[in-house]
């Protein structure tokens, strides 16, 4: 059996079923063990496009997704997408190609050091440069990108060792999972006395708290105690954010109500933050008390920013954590929550401000509200964002209903993730409505990706919002007083763009007929791309004027 069989076979045994990505002619020997395997080699368009995809499929389900490219150029191009899963938290491996390491033929050609080039943005990389180590590399490999926090490794094969032999027996089996411990018992019940003795306490849910069995146990806790809680952009759709206790979404860094209810705070149980996210408010023990409660410690980097220095910490498995804290906590009278009440009210009637606007281009605030009507029913749908300034609308007006129906990357935050991330997560959820939801900047970063859902024969609706040029910095540069400059650019006619993958394509040409459109593009099947004019006169006006406007004393 050769190392790149081993290979495989230890993919197989991880639970593997696709490996996304572009081959080589030195991934050959890798791309031969891998077509008489179960696993299946999806194909993309673009490397960084296929990192997008084994990342996310990393994100929905805790297994470490796999990405493959070349060496040398194929190698750079996954950089975006390894960094992405890396800030983001989602389990990635990526096996890479090189030059024969024994002897070589053609001296330093497309050479460049991959694994040194890795390794500040992952937690491992390495290359198999003996084929007995070959299946201990990967078995180390999936225990490093997905024990917490989750993230990124990288194998490098070079083709002269994919080709050997490997003696003697291997051991392809997975290792056991291992046992995360629980926080301490007296961490547990400092944790307690802090929150019961609190009178505006505050419960802030942050991508680390992402995870079934804390969805569980976390809605236990709301239940009981009926504390506010707020998410960050990350930690949407933890809790069904219809829930009376929801107050809103860290959509914005400051300046919105939900910042207000914050501030208002005398204590916040962290769950699953990190300032990999930006901090919501400032966390220290001279402004309130911080409880943060994760798989590990706050790290000496954030407390050296001055930003997030928790008061106490509850570190270790978060569901057993929070399950402890349930059963021992005890709702107060003296808790004051009237305050939170008056904010979450407060919000939820600016945000649907112009929601029925019949203005054309559509105003942000009407696309969120049909959106939300087509999509934010109990299980019936999942919507992949890109980033642009569209990502803060819907994370701040967008109620999500479940967990996992509502994706976006606020930690890279890179353009052109959007459209891969949903083929993924159809992909994984073939029975659900799922909407990719691009800038037309970001679309056209990753636009080539059509041929690959259409390949897949995916049923997946794509949502372009096009303000012909980079919204989200234009909104920067005016806010700032400085001229128009550098922003705009010119998009084909997208219609035409999506009948030539064989796509089906529609212009939203008033704003009445966005709903209608996503109804009727979801229920013809296939591959749809709705272009859709935005008007991004309102960031000025909501975000710089009527926010920045707003009063507090509520």
């Amino acid at each position: 059996m050769t190392t790149a069989e081993v290979l495989v076979k230890c993919l197989e045994a991880q639970g593997v079923k696709y490996v996304f990505g572009i081959p080589g002619e030195e991934n050959l020997a890798f791309l031969e063990a891998l077509r008489t395997s179960a696993i299946k080699l999806v194909i993309t368009r673009h490397e960084q496009a296929a990192v997008f995809m084994a990342a996310t499929f990393g994100r929905l389900t805790g297994h470490a997704g796999v990405a493959l490219s070349t060496l040398g150029p194929g190698a750079t191009n996954l950089v975006t997408g390894v960094a992405y899963a890396q800030l983001g938290g989602m389990p990635l491996l990526v096996i890479t190609g090189q030059k024969p390491v024994r002897t070589s033929k053609q001296g330093r050609f497309q050479i460049i050091d991959v694994v040194s080039m890795m390794k500040p943005i992952t937690k491992m990389t390495a290359r198999i440069d003996d084929p007995a180590n070959a299946a201990v590399l990967v078995k180390k490999a999936f225990e490093v990108a997905e024990i917490e926090r989750p993230g990124a490794v990288h194998l490098e094969l070079p083709e002269d060792i994919a080709s050997e032999k490997v003696l003697g027996d291997v051991d392809f089996n997975a290792n056991v999972k291992p046992y995360r411990e629980a926080p301490s018992d007296a961490d547990i019940s400092k944790a307690v006395q802090l929150i019961q003795e609190a009178k505006h306490p505050i419960v802030l849910i942050a991508a680390g708290a992402n995870r079934k069995r804390i969805h569980r146990e976390l809605s236990a806790l709301i239940e009981k105690t009926k504390i506010p809680f707020v998410t960050t952009q990350m930690g949407k759709g933890v809790l069904d954010e219809m829930c009376p206790s929801y107050l809103g979404t860290t959509a914005l860094s400051a300046d919105d109500y939900v910042h207000c209810a914050l501030e208002h705070s005398d204590l916040i149980l962290s769950i699953g933050h990190d300032t990999i996210e930006k901090p919501p408010v400032i966390m220290t023990p001279s402004k309130r008390a911080v409880i943060h409660m994760n798989f590990y410690e706050a790290s000496n980097e954030e407390i050296l920013d001055d930003v997030y220095v928790p008061s106490h910490q509850v570190v270790g498995d978060i569901a057993l954590g929070l399950k402890k804290l349930t059963e021992m906590i005890v709702p107060q009278n003296s808790w004051d929550i009237k305050y939170f009440t008056r904010v979450a009210e407060k919000m939820r009637k600016q945000i649907l401000e112009r929601s029925d606007s019949s203005a054309f281009p559509l105003k942000p605030q009407r696309i969120v509200a049909d959106l939300t009507a087509v999509l934010a029913g109990s299980d019936t749908g999942m919507m992949c964002l890109d980033n642009g300034m569209y990502k803060l609308w819907i994370a701040r007006g967008f109620f999500a209903r479940e967990q996992n129906s509502i994706l976006l990357d606020n930690a890279l935050a890179t353009m052109g993730a959007g459209l891969p991330s949903a083929i993924a997560a159809k992909m994984l959820n073939p029975g659900k409505r799922v909407l990719a939801v691009v800038g037309d900047g970001g679309f056209m970063m990753s636009a080539a990706e059509l041929e690959t859902a259409k390949r897949l024969n995916l049923d997946l609706v794509v949502l372009i919002l096009n303000d012909n040029g980079y919204g989200m910095i234009k909104w920067k540069q005016e806010a700032e007083g400085l001229t128009n400059f550098g922003l705009d650019f010119n998009n084909p006619d997208f219609v035409k763009f999506a009948e030539s993958f064989g796509a089906k394509g529609r212009d939203i040409k008033e704003a009445g007929e966005l709903k209608s459109a996503l109804e009727n593009a979801f229920a013809e099947g296939g591959l749809q791309i709705i272009n859709c004019p935005i008007d991004y006169t309102e960031n000025v006006l909501v975000f710089n004027k009527e926010l920045k406007e707003k009063t507090c004393d509520l």
